[in-house]
């Protein structure tokens, strides 16, 4: 595909956003073809170099806020007839509240998200806390040697358990972030709409 088709595809994939969002992106894609070419890579290598135009679109919709996409999503393109603004009106005893839902939703659905990984590391911590005081304990204890040795292993095993804990969590919370900006993403996608490639 050559230059001009490609902003062709482009510009109608992401019609969902503002005119300044979709100039400066395809201005962007252009310039980086533009400068492909100024480097001796023939046009339709410079464009498919790029990658394919949902892997572009998705990239460009990280970067834009979810709050300005729903807003230029909402903006009405016309103004609103005055049986539009009375069904409006008459039906907000249904919309209100459930947009009010949806919203509750979303956001208790991103904040669990933050939730368990927070747990994950409380846990953590407290499996580690455990084996210090554990250890602490065994010199404190009046109990004999043998108990002593006791806690001291267990202290020593509750810190090296912490310490692989530590590097699964950080694992599953690196997976739980890319399952919400997963998320994130394809909301942003349903909100824009655009034609596919």
């Amino acid at each position: 595909m050559n230059k001009t088709e490609f902003t062709e595809q482009l510009r109608m994939s992401l019609k969902g956003l503002s005119e300044a969002d979709i100039n400066k992106s395809v201005d962007f894609y252009e310039e980086m073809i533009e400068d492909r070419i100024e480097d001796g890579i023939p046009e339709e290598e410079a464009v498919s170099a790029l990658g394919s135009i949902d892997e572009i679109k998705g990239k460009i919709l990280e970067e834009i806020p979810i709050a300005k996409i729903v807003k230029e999503k909402m903006r009405p393109k016309r103004a609103l007839r005055a049986w539009e603004i009375v069904l409006l009106i008459l039906g907000s005893p249904v919309w209100v509240p459930v947009s009010a839902a949806l919203i509750v939703v979303a956001l208790v659905i991103y904040l669990c998200f933050w939730i368990i990984i927070l747990c994950l590391y409380v846990t953590d911590l407290a499996v580690f806390l455990s084996g210090f005081a554990a250890i602490v304990g065994a010199f404190v204890q009046q109990n004999g040697f043998n108990t002593a040795l006791f806690l001291v292993g267990g202290g020593i095993a509750l810190i090296g358990a912490a310490i692989l804990l530590f590097f699964g969590f950080t694992q599953v919370a690196k997976g739980m972030l890319f399952v919400s900006k997963k998320m994130a993403l394809g909301i942003k996608k349903m909100f824009v709409g655009g034609k596919k490639e």
